[in-house]
């Protein structure tokens, strides 16, 4: 157990190395700090506006307008943007994870190597996922000072609740994503197809109503954007909890059988 441990730990440091001195991971993290500063500027001046005028118009014809939680409102606004923002950000993180291997040659050195599969990949994908909690820190920064001046306070647990949401979710889209990395050594497919995946899954919700019934229900499970959004909401739901821990574990699983498919084939 200590071994394996400490192989997850070296590969880890390794990976997490190699973002912190990639131009590319520097690249997307700026792009991804712009955008949601101006989604977060956007949301906010687009929900004061609006309560703003809601209750001109209530002062006009005398009628008293109902009290909106702005801080609510913008985190849950807010956070469902960045989970779209993310669906193209994180196939551009995950798509080099094992491509580059394949295209360097290294990924047959990797395969026959004594460390195993399963250790190899989750420190891989704890080291890109680190990468991306580090990107989202920005984000809290941004809501506390914005908070700081609101007049309804926010219980801390509900804007934690909803970052948690989005780190599963990057979580689950990495580990897919490293995945699909596995089976090419082009990153820019590796990137293509992490992204139409994930926005299948993340749109089944829709399609889930569209079918209904008993088949319906079933494909809504399955949705992320189902499940993130309960988190956003402040909902802790246990079945949305599995979910994305099925899809992370699912991901290393197939990563890993991926890999040891190459082991085969190269024995």
């Amino acid at each position: 157990m200590g071994v394996v441990l400490s192989n997850i730990v070296a590969i880890y440091r390794k990976e997490l190395q190699g973002y912190f001195a990639s131009p590319l991971a520097y690249l997307v993290a700026g792009v991804f700090w712009l955008l949601s500063g101006f989604f977060f500027v956007w949301i906010l001046v687009e929900i004061i506006q609006q309560v703003a005028l809601a209750d001109l118009q209530g002062q006009q014809i005398g009628v008293p307008v109902p009290p909106v939680d702005v801080p609510y409102e913008f985190l849950r606004s807010f956070l469902y943007v960045m989970g779209w923002l993310v669906l193209f950000v994180l196939p551009i993180l995950s798509m080099g994870l094992y491509s580059e291997e394949r295209k360097r040659g290294t990924l047959e050195l990797l395969a026959t190597s004594p460390l195993t599969n399963w250790a190899v990949a989750v420190g891989k994908l704890l080291g890109v996922l680190t990468f991306f909690t580090v990107m989202v820190l920005p984000l809290l920064l941004y809501e506390a000072i914005a908070f700081s001046s609101a007049s309804s306070t926010v219980p801390p647990a509900v804007p934690l609740l909803g970052h948690a949401g989005l780190i599963l979710l990057a979580a689950a889209v990495l580990s897919l994503g490293m995945f699909i990395s596995s089976l090419t050594e082009s990153s820019i497919v590796a990137a293509f197809l992490t992204f139409g995946l994930i926005l299948a899954l993340w749109l089944m919700d829709l399609a889930a109503k569209w079918i209904g019934g008993s088949l319906g229900d079933a494909l809504g499970h399955l949705s992320l954007l189902k499940h993130y959004n309960n988190l956003v909401q402040g909902v802790v739901d246990t079945s949305s909890l599995i979910l994305f821990a099925s899809y992370i574990i699912l991901g290393l699983f197939l990563t890993a059988q991926s890999i040891d498919a190459l082991r085969f084939q190269r024995s």
